[in-house]
């Protein structure tokens, strides 16, 4: 008999070990009891989600509270404007892409997300048709998930004046602003990821003091117009097809003060939209990547001036003859300059000028770069350059190389 109990003893305690997070007490509860304007201070411990937050109020763990859904759904889901989330845990959001179940999802205005741990959620922070909402300091960690499947770490769709600031993304697919202007993206950190940053038709976002390691791409604008993409430190974007920064069919964008190592291609660009949206890229640092910029479409007119081009395998790359000369290039720091500074003034004497010798086998079959630096195609180069066998085709002029960094 006291055998039987022993095991009826264990199997309830197996049991109750086994209980999934929904059978924690729901949080909904204390918060529908949780007056307007009012502050809720739930104790220590794990509560159930899905919740609902359809009221002005502050919900605040202090570190200690735990929100799981038990892989069903959005975590939490704030509806009502003017809520303050802090200190809490979300875990556990469903896998939809269609219902974009997410760690937190924003559907209002004027709210403040801080502090907070999101964890083994799919999406994680979703902002539909909020505006002025501050999203600071919350770590955002996806679901352990092939890059393809994953969901986003931030997603902001029609969406205006909202700020992330502080925040840390890892292993979540991308962060997307969508039929988003006028928004700010700063001082965030991300690795990991598919796309660092999506921007879709999203005019006026500031991407600004970003540190993004280790994912497919980027940045990547598209559609958008008079981006600020300012101080920013991109490493290790290595897909082949893609960039540190890259805009299509994007003008008018400021690019300053970044740093781009380590990448497959430091900036992408297409031809300008029309003559007053060019793009003013000044004062970066582009080194060791596989190409420094790439520029692509028949019209120019980019400002390139003050860069550093610093050991890229190549350095500019153009999609056709007189693309790059289009540009204006002028005060840029060129590893590979091979002038004189005479007067002492930091100025090459003479310009630095990029032709197109053996370069033009891979860029004109990309493949072909497999080779580059190779024995054979160096001295292919250098046969072109001292006996052309062609006209040799200028990519750049910039007359004013700068010696001194």
């Amino acid at each position: 008999m006291a055998a039987n109990n022993d095991g009826m003893r264990s199997f309830w305690l197996t049991a109750l070990l086994a209980l999934p997070a929904w059978a924690a007490p729901a949080l909904q509860p204390l918060i529908d009891a949780t007056p307007i304007g009012g502050t809720l201070r739930p104790a220590a411990g794990v509560y159930a989600g899905p919740a609902v937050i359809d009221r002005p109020m502050t919900i605040d763990g202090g570190g200690k509270v735990t929100v799981d859904a038990g892989n069903r759904g959005t975590v939490l889901t704030v509806r009502a404007s003017g809520v303050t989330v802090r200190g809490l845990r979300l875990t556990g959001s469903g896998e939809t892409h269609d219902g974009i179940d997410a760690g937190l999802t924003i559907e209002s205005h004027d709210n403040l997300v801080a502090g907070n741990v999101l964890d083994e959620v799919f999406f994680g922070i979703h902002v539909r048709g909020g505006d002025r909402n501050r999203i600071r300091d919350n770590r955002v960690t996806g679901k352990d998930l092939s890059l393809g499947l994953r969901g986003d770490g931030l997603r902001i769709w029609n969406g205006h004046h909202n700020e992330v600031a502080g925040n840390d993304f890892r292993r979540v697919r991308d962060l997307t602003l969508a039929n988003s202007p006028d928004n700010r993206v700063i001082n965030n950190g991300l690795a990991d990821a598919r796309y660092a940053m999506h921007i879709v038709f999203s005019p006026r976002t500031r991407v600004e003091g970003n540190r993004i390691e280790r994912t497919g791409t980027g940045i990547v604008a598209l559609y958008s117009t008079d981006l600020v993409v300012r101080g920013n430190r991109i490493s290790h974007a290595l897909d082949g097809g893609g960039a540190a920064i890259t805009f299509k069919d994007s003008g008018g964008a400021l690019v300053e003060n970044n740093e781009i190592v380590h990448c497959a291609v430091g900036l992408m660009a297409d031809a300008p939209i029309n003559a007053e949206l060019t793009h003013l890229i000044r004062n970066n640092r582009f080194a060791h990547n596989i190409t420094g910029m790439s520029f692509y479409g028949e019209k120019g007119g980019h400002r390139i001036l003050d860069n550093h081009f610093d050991n890229n395998l190549t350095q500019v790359f153009v999609s056709a003859p007189g693309v790059g000369e289009a540009n204006v290039w002028r005060g840029n720091h060129w590893s590979d300059y091979q002038g004189f500074d005479r007067d002492g003034d930091g100025i090459g004497d003479t310009p630095h000028e990029l032709w197109l010798y053996a370069d033009r086998i891979w860029m004109e079959l990309p493949k072909a770069k497999f080779f580059a630096n190779s024995p054979s195609l160096e001295l292919l180069d250098f046969l072109e350059r001292l006996a052309p066998f062609s006209s040799p085709n200028l990519i750049l002029r910039d007359s004013l190389p700068r010696l001194r960094r």
